[in-house]
This record gives structure tokens, C-alpha cells and sequence, in this order.
């Protein structure tokens, strides 16, 4: 899973950045319009592998992981400029939109104040304004195609374009756009951004932290934005970094000290996998435990190519059980007993938690 974090210039980004990576990266006090991206690959916090690790002792659990993308943050009406933004972040799964609500004077604002509501809306602007350029020389160039004959599936893409061109001129993102099957493939190598999942990031000073004030919009956010894709979060990304770097006794006191429940880290992986549609299975062995990432409703089959593309080719059969039942029936041993492990075919949905071992002939 890859999550490109972006959003309007001096909104927090390398510090929320830091805060879900544990890195230090150095901050700005004013927009920066050129730099490398910074990139951090995290583990995916799941107290059941841990308890499985307890049991099985392997060398080392391997938990599941999240590659997180920071960059240059977007400038309203500098096309040149977003455009290198756009092109780093097309091939993320999702975007962490950042919205800035903290107050710091020696931390410039680009449009001089805060201003969340604006903010949120040049962002979505900027998206749409991207995805239209897009349109735009995708149809151009299918018109000069078309001098020398289109083919059917030409005629199609062209049909699609320009119901997503209508879309896009009355300021409507794709991700509020209902396609099927076909036109999800085709869009698939286009990499529209308007389309993508989104986590809005409120980014809150740490006097905030539980002010009414952040509630209500986030609950207006949340309410404007349901079926459509994106969640809301809020969070004080400058706490949130210092927490990110204490091991993990004095964060929680640290926590504890703040009424909050567990790190931005965690909060947020959790709702990203839970936008995109994400679900854990685990495979486990005296040697390894480890926890696979898959998509909600993947068939044993194609979860059996995520351990290895030899399982996929030759799978026979999945041997599953709950991790609930496991645990309850303290080994793998004793849930058999009990009946309690099943053989599942090739069409079998993995779910969360599952605990499965491929049988497979090469």
C-alpha cells in the first residue's frame, strides 16, 4: 500500500510525515517549490501477530507495511509547479490531504490565514484542474488517431473522456463518479487523482486537541463527504512527531498525559486500510510469522500468489482458521481436535484475520 501525502504548502505535511514514520525530517518556514521526496516504508501494528510471534517464536515477526510518499506541497494556480506533485503521487494508492489549523507565526501561510473550508477546496481544485489537462491531450491525441482509423476500444475511452471532461467542468471529483467494470480498466493506466481514496488530515495545534471547535468540523467534513470516498481525521502532527519518537512505555504515558487513545501512526493505517478495503491473513511456522495485506473479498487462490506465485499456480486447497478460534483453542494442534480448522477452495474469501496454510504442487 503507498500513501502519498500532499496538500497546500505550510499545511504540516513533513511534520505529519515525521509523525507516522518516527523520521526527523527537517521542516520549512516557508513553501517549497523544489526538493526530493521523502519516502519511509512502516510496519502495520497488528497485536495479533505479536501474540502469535508469542506463541511460535519465530526469528522474527514480519508485519505487513505501508510506504509513505511526502513532497512539495501544492501552490494555487502554478501549473509547472503541481504538476511535479502529480506526477509523484499518481501511482499511490491513496492521498493524506493535509489541512492546515494550526496557528505558528514563524510558520508562513500562503494565503495569509487559516482558513480550512478554502484550503479544502483549492486542493480539490487543483486535483480537477490536473485530471482535466489529462482529458484534455488523452482526446487530442485520439483525435489524431482517428484520421487514421479508431479502433472500438478507442471509441470507447473517447465516450468515457468526455463524460469525465462534463464531470470535471462543473468541478465534480471522479472519486464521486460511479463506473463499471470496463471503465475501470479502462481508466486504470490513466491514474486520475480526483479518483483517488482520500484522508483529510485536520492538522490541529496541541491546545486543540480536544476542543468542540475541531469536532463540529470535522462532523460537517465527514457529513459533506460520505459515500464519497474520504475519511476525516483529526490530529496535532508537531505532538504526534514528538510521540513518534519515544519508545513505546513513554508514549504511552505521553498519551495517557494527552486523554489519547493510541499514536497518530496507528489511527491512521488503520483508516487508510479500512478506506481502501483492506484485510490481514496471517501464515504462520516456527520460522516465520507473518501478516499479508490484501484487498476485502480476495479469493484463497490469489491470496496464495501474494505468499508466492507458485502457490497461486498450483493451489489445491487452503487450510483456515479464525485467529479468535485459534488462540481460544491454544494451538494448532488442539483447534484441529476440536474441528475447528477447515479446508477451503480455490473461491474461498479470505477473511480478516484468517490463519492459513497453502497446500500447492509445483
Amino acid at each position: 500500500m503507498k500513501i502519498a501525502i500532499t496538500g497546500i504548502a505550510n499545511s504540516g505535511k513533513t511534520t505529519i510525515f515525521n509523525a507516522l514514520t518516527g523520521q526527523s525530517i527537517e521542516m520549512t518556514v516557508y513553501p517549497t517549490v523544489e526538493g526530493e521526496p521523502h519516502v519511509s516504508v512502516v510496519k502495520v501494528p497488528d497485536m495479533r501477530l505479536e501474540r502469535l510471534a508469542e506463541i511460535y517464536s519465530p526469528r522474527k515477526p514480519i508485519h505487513a507495511t505501508v510506504e509513505y510518499v511526502d513532497y512539495i506541497g501544492l501552490i494555487k494556480g502554478d501549473t509547472p509547479h503541481n504538476t511535479k506533485v502529480f506526477n509523484l503521487i499518481r501511482d499511490a494508492d491513496a492521498i493524506v490531504h493535509v489541512v492546515r489549523l494550526f496557528e505558528d507565526e514563524k510558520v508562513s501561510h500562503p494565503f495569509g490565514g487559516i482558513d480550512p473550508q478554502r484550503d479544502i477546496a483549492i486542493f480539490e481544485h487543483e486535483l480537477i484542474f490536473g485530471d482535466l489537462e489529462i482529458v484534455e491531450k488523452r482526446l487530442e491525441r485520439i483525435e489524431l488517431a482517428s484520421k487514421k482509423g479508431l479502433k472500438v476500444e478507442t471509441e470507447a475511452e473517447k465516450k468515457l473522456l468526455g463524460r469525465i471532461r462534463e464531470a470535471l467542468e462543473i468541478e465534480r471529483p471522479l472519486r464521486e463518479i460511479e463506473f463499471n467494470e470496463d471503465e475501470e480498466r479502462l481508466l486504470r493506466p490513466i491514474q486520475f487523482l480526483s479518483i483517488k481514496p482520500e484522508v483529510i488530515v485536520l492538522n490541529i495545534c496541541e491546545d486543540d486537541i480536544h476542543a468542540e471547535k475541531n469536532k463540529s468540523l470535522k462532523k460537517s467534513l465527514e457529513e459533506r463527504h460520505v459515500g464519497r470516498n474520504i475519511k476525516v481525521i483529526d490530529l496535532c502532527g508537531k505532538i504526534e512527531m514528538e510521540i513518534a519518537q519515544f519508545d513505546r512505555e513513554e508514549a504511552r504515558a505521553f498519551l495517557d498525559d494527552l486523554r489519547i487513545d493510541e499514536p497518530a501512526m496507528n489511527r491512521l493505517i488503520r483508516l487508510c486500510y479500512d478506506l481502501l478495503g483492506y484485510i490481514s491473513f496471517f501464515t504462520i511456522g516456527e520460522n516465520e510469522v507473518k501478516a499479508w495485506a490484501i484487498k476485502r473479498g480476495t479469493i484463497a487462490q490469489k491470496a496464495a500468489g501474494k505468499v508466492h506465485s507458485d502457490m497461486e499456480r498450483g493451489f489445491i486447497r487452503a487450510e483456515v482458521i479464525g485467529y479468535d478460534d485459534f488462540v481460544a483453542s491454544g494451538g494448532m494442534a488442539k483447534a484441529k481436535e476440536k474441528g475447528l480448522v477447515r479446508l477451503e477452495g480455490k473461491t474461498y474469501a479470505i477473511k480478516d484475520g484468517d490463519i492459513v496454510n497453502f497446500r500447492f504442487h509445483v
